[in-house]
């Protein structure tokens, strides 16, 4: 038997009265966490959910999710993470994709009503059978949604033995888009997520005390789920819980907390950095470790963390169909600004050529991935899986480069995706949205570079015959039809665009 759930049981033995999780007042320790999830587990199983169904969670960095997503665990089913900025017909694909059997979902707010949308979008899924809702007010019973878990849990036992799984079994689907535009699900096992979790962790010494982790990256990606909080959890560490980053905030919980670890994304780098010499504050005391990722880092704000802070920014590499750690700056070697490091434990990478060819030297070429990090593939997708997989190879889609001590940098994607803010972004699938607009005829999408989102998303637009549709028209439009972090804050009309003789677009002619 392995059952990733196995992370928190221990932790709770181990340490029943540590704190788990810090949310505003709300200190939970270990025991409570564990037991709620165990509830959580014996509602599944007298629902009829158990070993090899899925079961969706749409939940921001609050205490719900750490219930629920060990919870789902520990009754032997695969958890669906979904994204919170998510609009009703992206939750309803994701639902449908998936074949997710219950959906549990934050009620939301007045600017965020993830429960309305989660609502609409259960009720249009024939397949899913159980709509739960988590409340914005903790402990209500009541909810204008549907059920709430307070009151799906009312005479729940607080203790459950985990469902037996193997290492191969099914732990998470987490959902990447791809060049043809539709979110595929990478299934990604107890073993994957275990394995990466345990190499991750004993990476960094612990702190005599313990560490408190600001926990601002969203729990729904790859990065915040796995390499923050379940590692966090492994280490027994405690989880500062922020819903929404916001730089202010975030130096404020640090310093109330006396947080020791912080993961972030570029951006957020720089807007600590920001917000910290704007009001003149000291940066501080407490923090021995920071990890950056999701996007190359820029070396200034490297150079001026450290100083500021009296710490270095360690950067890494992974992708969700990597559990996601693939290379890392580890403390073992010197660090190298600018790389994302070398290999971690267990795993190899290589630079390689269209056909896979092995590329020597410094390259550059496309990275491949082998060892215990790669994805079982895509759920439901053997051949869109089979493009990427090879004799245990996963190629990756990203250009690097490989230096005479096997540091890794990543020089460009292969793929049209952009990262804003830390979100990947994949045009196609944005695309795919404007062209139902009635005003647009045919549209490219690509990234271009801004000050503190790191890329922006602009949007080409030839318009239907007679529209006079404007910039303001189509970006209020992609507001109300796509999560936030997707629709163009930048339209520019064209009367064509540049294509090859097959008529596909040129992006490269573009882009900046």
């Amino acid at each position: 038997m392995l059952n990733l759930s196995i992370i928190l049981e221990d932790s709770a033995r181990q340490a029943p009265d540590r704190t788990a999780v810090v949310f505003g007042d709300l200190r939970l320790p270990y025991s409570m966490v564990n037991s709620v999830a165990n509830q959580v587990a014996n509602l599944l199983v007298a629902r009829g959910i158990g070993k090899g169904d899925k079961v969706a969670l749409l939940c921001p960095n609050v205490p719900y999710f750490p219930f629920v997503y060990f919870g789902i665990l520990k009754a032997g089913a695969s958890v669906v993470p979904l994204n919170v900025l998510l609009k009703p017909r992206e939750i309803n694909y994701h639902l449908t994709d998936s074949g997710a059997r219950a959906l549990f979902c934050f009620e939301g707010t007045p600017e965020l009503p993830m429960g309305a949308s989660g609502r609409e979008a259960f009720d249009a899924v024939e397949g899913c059978e159980h709509f739960i809702v988590l409340p914005a007010t903790p402990l209500a019973v009541e909810s204008e949604h549907g059920e709430s878990i307070w009151a799906a849990l009312d005479g729940m036992s607080g203790e459950f033995e985990t469902v037996r799984t193997g290492p191969d079994d099914t732990a998470a689907i987490l959902y990447t888009s791809g060049t043809t535009g539709q979110p595929k699900g990478a299934e990604l096992t107890h073993l994957n997520i275990l394995a990466n979790v345990m190499v991750s962790d004993q990476m960094f010494p612990t702190a005599p005390d313990g560490d408190v982790s600001l926990t601002v990256l969203p729990l729904f990606h790859s990065f915040g789920q796995i390499a923050v909080m379940n590692v966090s959890v492994r280490r027994r560490a405690t989880l500062v819980l922020q819903p929404r980053f916001e730089p202010g905030e975030a130096l404020e919980l640090m310093r109330r907390e006396k947080v020791t670890m912080f993961a972030g994304v570029p951006t957020m780098f720089w807007a600590l950095l920001a917000k910290l010499h704007a009001g003149g504050a000291a940066a501080p005391s407490t923090l021995r470790l920071a990890v950056s990722g999701g996007a190359s880092c820029p070396v200034e704000v490297l150079k001026d963390f450290e100083t500021t802070f009296g710490v270095p920014i360690l950067e890494g590499y992974g992708l969700s169909e990597t559990s996601p750690v693939a290379s890392f700056n580890q403390l073992s070697r010197p660090t190298k600004p600018g790389t994302v490091g070398f290999p971690v434990w267990g795993v190899e990478m290589r630079l390689i050529d269209d056909d896979w060819n092995t590329i020597e030297g410094e390259g550059p070429g496309e990275v491949a991935i082998r060892g215990h990090n790669i994805m079982k593939g895509y759920h439901g997708r053997p051949e869109e899986t089979a493009e990427v997989l090879r004799d245990g190879w996963f190629r990756t889609g990203d250009i690097a480069s490989r230096d005479e001590d096997g540091f890794y940098a990543i020089i460009d994607r292969t793929k049209d995706m952009i990262i804003r803010g830390g979100f990947n972004v994949y045009p196609r699938e944005v695309e795919e949205v404007l062209m139902t607009h009635p005003a647009v005829s045919l549209v490219a999408v690509v990234g271009v570079p801004h000050d503190s989102h790191g890329e922006e998303i602009k949007a080409y637009v030839i318009r239907s015959p007679g529209s006079a549709a404007t910039e303001a028209d189509l970006i209020a439009w992609g507001k109300e039809n796509m999560a936030a972090y997707k629709y163009p804050r930048v339209v520019e009309f064209r009367e064509t665009l540049p294509m090859t003789a097959t008529g596909k677009i040129l992006k490269r002619e573009l882009r900046p």
